[in-house]
């Protein structure tokens, strides 16, 4: 079977770290998004990957060095025409000729989970469906589509992010289906389409849309709140689970995971609940925790950052503050002394050299 993987998104709501990467290559615990999600497909003996996706993201996935499955995948692409989003139903429609005349599967390039994907697919084969959502159950239904599922699979109703406290039920589209090539007659050529708003109505009333419910681990990290939950939650799972390949004198307080060639100095914590990336380098004296640091982040003496997420190669100076809720992009630089109060976010490439006392982007 083949599988779709919608990656053509901007990822506004994570910037200024989207601002040099594509969601689907945003580390979890170390490892690129697409990494974890090409292992699952390729347990569900998926061999064939298309990545629907813009020409920058597409750029971004070929210079990166990924690691895929030893199983080999087939990987293709389906480019978006230039400046002309095409929502989550134009890409399936552009991709036609690509995925053929079979039953295939389609994937959001933001969502972690661990469901088993040849459960979903066997339940659509044996209901002869045009489509089959996988469904969860969620806090709050109203960030996403909520669906009414009757006791044989089938959906009864479908409504696109409802308004907080009208949802007709807590169980809400996953992001990922499997669909039927029947799927193509449905989808208008040429523009953008929503599946959950435009096509997903009309099959519910011909009753030919079905709902896999499954339990286990899924969330989207399309805000920050997202990404950082997520990563609490994983490092709870792999507590014990990873060697930590941290060098130097410092103390790592679990759970907590430190990437390889990475160096912590003396008189330093890192953790709870905290990720470094590789080859980051701590100074001595230095606290973190609650916060996670991509690779190649240098934080000099006596420097605290709690609850923060620090960019690919920011260089942190001596004795600065770092507070809850801040992101930093890429290659910033922050000057000695500083302090950064909560929510302040900073701009891939900038330099800071005197303290952010109220929340707000940096430019």
């Amino acid at each position: 079977m083949k599988a779709l993987i919608l990656a053509g998104g901007f990822g506004t709501r994570l910037r200024p770290l989207s601002c040099t990467r594509p969601k689907i290559l945003f580390p979890i615990l170390n490892k690129p998004l697409i990494e974890w999600i090409m292992e699952k497909l390729s347990e569900s003996n998926i061999n064939e990957v298309i990545f629907a996706v813009n020409r920058q993201t597409a750029l971004h996935l070929k210079q990166a060095k990924l690691k895929f499955p030893k199983n080999e995948i087939k990987i293709t692409y389906s480019y978006d025409p230039p400046k002309k989003p095409l929502g989550t139903g134009g890409p399936i429609k552009r991709a036609e000729k690509i995925l053929g005349k079979e039953d295939f599967l389609i994937v959001n390039g933001d969502i972690f989970t661990d469901i088993n994907y040849s459960e979903i697919i066997q339940m659509h084969k044996e209901k002869g469906a045009v489509a089959t959502i996988a469904l969860y159950r969620a806090e709050d239904p109203s960030r996403y589509g909520v669906a009414e599922l009757s006791e044989d699979g089938k959906i009864r109703r479908f409504i696109e992010k409802p308004p907080p406290g009208s949802a007709p039920s807590n169980i809400v589209n996953a992001g990922i289906y499997v669909l039927s090539p029947e799927i193509f007659s449905y989808i208008p050529k040429g523009r953008k389409v929503s599946l959950e708003r435009e096509i997903f109505p009309i099959l519910v009333r011909e009753e030919k849309l079905y709902g896999y419910l499954f339990k286990g681990l899924w969330t989207d990290i399309g805000k920050t709140e997202d990404y950082f939950m997520l990563h609490r939650i994983l490092l709870e799972t792999f507590h014990g689970k990873v060697e930590c390949l941290v060098k130097g004198e410092g103390r790592v307080a679990q759970p907590s995971l430190c990437g390889e060639g990475s160096v912590i100095g003396k008189g330093s914590t890192i953790g709870p609940y905290t990720v470094l990336g590789r080859k980051v380098k701590v100074g001595r004296d230095v606290q973190i925790k609650n916060s996670i640091t991509f690779d190649g982040v240098s934080i000099a003496d006596s420097s605290i950052i709690n609850g923060a997420i620090i960019g690919e190669n920011v260089a942190i100076g001596k004795g600065v503050q770092i507070n809850e809720d801040c992101v930093i992009g890429d290659h910033a630089s922050i000057g000695n002394g500083v302090t950064l109060a909560k929510g302040v976010i900073i701009c891939p490439a900038k330099e800071v050299l005197e303290s952010v006392t109220a929340s707000k982007c940096v430019f």
